[in-house]
């Protein structure tokens, strides 16, 4: 057994199999669980990482109209270049653990209502100023102004006083908020010299790389910064980061070897890609998914019979089955699923019903006009297939669903969070809290499908304070089920995040946070 488990050691080194697949194998002779787990991580982490060269990752989910300003990252290019040049308070890990990046040491009070984050010492940005506790109270400062559009608003909004003194910023919160630390870790929240109040754009940050060519929709190139605080982290001299939305064309540059890792494997091919010659298909179960969202506040979506008509409509298990390819799991119109704390299984699952969404349907007392929904093939992979078959299974409860093709250009400014019912897609977040603010609260920037309900907002707000996890878990499901009964969101599936990797790439360590190692893979991993 020795000999076996030396050789799954040596295998994790190289990068060559998941955490999933060690743990697996390793139950299989006898290791608990969690000692297994704990195993990976360590060996994991201690690969000995290469030096140099230029790692190169191709991506769906850019435009030109793509901004460095991290307060307005939408979409997975942006995210991924933010990730690239710009470093948060903190980080999450991929087994949920708090990774303290620009703070160092984070204590609370007891009952979670006053935070205070240390701030590093020495922590030099791209223009070789030094990070302060004021550049840190700045930034968090400019994201709770309106005026500055942040994804972050829901967060920092719930923060009621900010004071730096010295290499200590002191947070008082509104109410308790035991996850705090988390939320810190939002990629908005990128520290920026002053904030970035003067030059949100300039992508001066204190991360591993900076910036060097910035041509949204196209190419972001970057090379390393000398003077890092982080020795673990960037390894490759340079990062390129090409923008190729179109699927094929993303896979041949992975198989041709022009770029080392693609995002958004189609389902479709990915067993076709598993027996190709120096190819790793990676995919990591977590809390990303896919969705069809409608403003609750224009009509015919403020008809709640006409939304829930919509929901009993799409035919989950279909979708999962030929869009994810069984890369994933069913939805169930709330965006919480087992890959977080406090998920509560009991919550009934909702199935396709076309006499049940015909009902609805005759009770909200629609006209008989076609229901536009939108989409883009960039949407999220396999979008437009899920809207024409979303539209075939509402067809047969006699709902006039029809949909309406998108350019990609533009998609994530003209079309989502604008039009009143599209195709969009969620990442996810480390922790409850952090997914209900952002998109669910009532005064969100990304409450994308304008859903207000105060018995919602209230419950969000006392179950921060709540330490006992049982009451909370129960205000999480009350939650859901006000989310579920009476929101705008239809979520049809939990996909899976899919990667293409090549094997001259070492140091991969599947992540559930989020695409491409949660936005990390080209700073953390290197050229084998």
């Amino acid at each position: 057994m020795t000999d076996q488990l030396d050789r799954m050691i040596e295998t994790v080194r190289r990068g060559r199999m998941t955490r999933r697949e060690f743990v697996g194998r390793a139950s299989a002779m006898g290791i608990t669980a969690g000692l297994a787990s704990a195993l990976f991580s360590k060996t994991a982490l201690a690969q000995e990482a290469k030096k140099g060269g230029v790692i190169r990752v191709g991506m769906a989910g850019g435009e030109s109209t793509n901004s460095l300003d991290p307060a307005l990252a939408a979409s997975e290019v942006p995210y991924q270049v933010n990730m690239t040049w710009g470093e948060m308070l903190v980080d999450v890990n991929p087994d949920g653990s708090i990774d303290n990046r620009i703070a160092e040491e984070i204590s609370s009070s007891p009952d979670a209502s006053e935070w205070k984050f240390k701030i590093r010492a020495g922590v030099e940005y791209h223009n070789g100023q030094t990070v302060t506790a004021e550049d840190v109270v700045a930034t968090l400062k400019r994201h709770t102004d309106e005026k500055a559009q942040s994804g972050a608003l829901g967060i920092v909004q719930g923060i009621a006083e900010m004071k730096a003194e010295g290499d200590m910023v002191t947070l008082k919160l509104v109410a308790p908020n035991a996850d705090l630390p988390y939320l810190m870790g939002d990629y908005h929240l990128m520290i920026q010299p002053g904030g970035g109040v003067d030059n949100p754009t300039s992508g001066i940050g204190a991360g591993p790389y900076k910036v060097v060519v910035n041509e949204p929709g196209v190419r972001h190139t970057f090379v390393k910064h000398a003077n890092y605080f982080d020795s673990t982290i960037g390894h490759a001299d340079e990062v390129e980061i090409l923008v190729i939305n179109d699927n094929t064309a993303r896979t041949a540059a992975l198989q041709s070897g022009q770029v080392h890792m693609i995002n958004r494997v189609d389902p479709k091919i990915v067993e076709l890609l598993k027996g190709a010659a120096g190819i790793q298909i990676r995919a990591a179960a977590g809390r990303g998914h896919y969705v069809f969202i409608m403003h609750v506040d224009k009509a015919p979506f403020d008809n709640n019979d006409l939304r829930m008509a919509l929901k009993l409509a799409i035919n989950r298990q279909e979708m999962v089955d030929k869009i994810l390819g069984g890369l994933g799991s069913r939805g169930n119109d709330f965006p919480i699923n087992a890959a977080y704390p406090l998920f509560d299984d009991s919550i009934e699952q909702r199935d396709f019903d076309a006499a049940k969404a015909a009902e609805h349907y005759k009770a909200s007392g629609h006209d008989g006009s076609p229901i536009i929904l939108r989409t883009a093939p960039g949407a999220f992979p396999g979008a437009v297939d899920a809207a024409n078959l979303f539209a075939a299974s509402a067809k047969a409860a006699g709902i006039p669903l029809e949909v309406k093709l998108e350019p990609d250009d533009g998609y994530w400014s003209n079309v989502w969070n604008v039009e009143p019912f599209c195709a969009s897609y969620w990442g996810g977040r480390p922790v409850q809290d952090q997914m209900y603010t952002t998109a669910y609260l009532s005064t969100a920037e990304w409450n994308d499908t304008k859903f207000k309900n105060a018995k919602f907002d209230e419950l969000l707000l006392a179950a921060r304070g709540e330490l006992d996890a049982a009451k909370r878990k129960g205000m999480y499901k009350e939650m859901a089920q006000i989310l579920r009964d009476e929101g705008g969101l239809i979520l049809p599936m939990f996909n899976d995040f899919v990667s293409g990797v090549s094997d001259k790439i070492a140091g991969w360590v599947d992540d559930p946070n989020g695409e491409l190692m949660n936005g990390r893979a080209q700073v953390r991993c290197w050229l084998a």
